[in-house]
């Protein structure tokens, strides 16, 4: 295992596992790793020659009101992990490493990043795709490994990949869940017992919705979705949005739509989870 902690150091590295023709997989993450990141580890290992994990907490996709600080990091276990699931190096830099002071110069997709999170965090996505643009061309991946936890995200680097021409697969990694359902995150080391019990209501949540538009259809989806709000309400959540969008562009849906994305974000307590269902819809 090479830890780099320099952008030199892992684009020389990087450069250089290419010109000996190796398939380099790049899985990017902000740490304190667990079972949902080594499955895209995982995918990597079993697909590339050399894997690269980045662990980075980016500032630039943190507001001000938000959990920079205390968003949680352990370095040591995050190495164990990627140790264990074969990894080959890790990208661990300084934010000052990352950013000049006098940073300047930003990456912005400005479609697929309007609604969902992007509306709730309008400084977001240009945080993600910023910082996945220079980790692409530090880590010169073959392709890069992204869940389906975070599928607007995906979507959004999937778009910034085919629309500025990064020599990049984008690779879909099936969303990962605890026994009980909870969708893994690291925040939800944030949540109290009975926060976690309310929070699962969540999920339980998205079936119901989705087998009720699978049921009644598409133009059932408004009251279906304010049921569900109200079921999230019920359980203590403070609901930040429970959508149903088109997949393909996450535009309303419409008699063309033929797969959705049912997304949530909801608070218990302060700390905010979020979860989704993506499937596909008969005519």
């Amino acid at each position: 295992m090479t830890i780099f902690k320099t952008r030199r150091e892992l684009q020389k590295f990087a450069l250089e596992t290419k010109r000996q023709g190796k398939v380099i997989g790049f899985v990017p993450t902000m740490g304190y790793l667990h079972a949902g990141h080594t499955s895209l580890i995982d995918i990597a290992r079993r697909r590339a020659d050399v894997v690269i994990v980045s662990i980075f907490v980016n500032p630039t996709q943190f507001a001000p009101t938000e959990d920079l600080d205390r968003y949680p990091r352990d370095f040591e276990r995050d190495l164990k992990l990627c140790t264990e699931h074969g990894a080959d190096a890790i990208f661990a830099p300084e934010p000052g490493e990352m950013y000049s002071p006098d940073a300047s110069t930003w990456v912005q997709e400005t479609m697929l990043s309007r609604p969902l999170c992007g509306a709730s965090r309008p400084t977001f996505f240009r945080g993600v795709t910023t910082v996945v643009s220079k980790l692409f061309l530090l880590a010169q991946p073959d392709f890069a490994v992204f869940g389906l936890k975070d599928a607007q995200q995906l979507f959004v680097v999937r778009r910034m990949v085919r629309d500025l021409d990064f020599p990049v697969e984008i690779v879909a990694a099936p969303l990962v869940r605890d026994a009980d359902g909870l969708a893994l995150s690291s925040r939800n080391r944030y949540l109290s017992d009975d926060e976690r019990k309310r929070a699962l209501s969540i999920h339980r949540t998205l079936l119901k919705c989705k087998s009720e538009i699978l049921s009644r259809g598409l133009a059932a989806a408004p009251g279906i979705l304010n049921e569900g709000k109200a079921a999230l309400a019920e359980a203590g959540g403070k609901v930040d949005y429970l959508e149903l969008l088109d997949a393909d562009d996450l535009e309303p849906v419409d008699a063309d739509t033929r797969e959705v994305l049912l997304a949530a974000a909801v608070f218990f307590g302060t700390t905010r989870l979020i979860d989704n269902e993506l499937f596909e819809v008969k005519k």
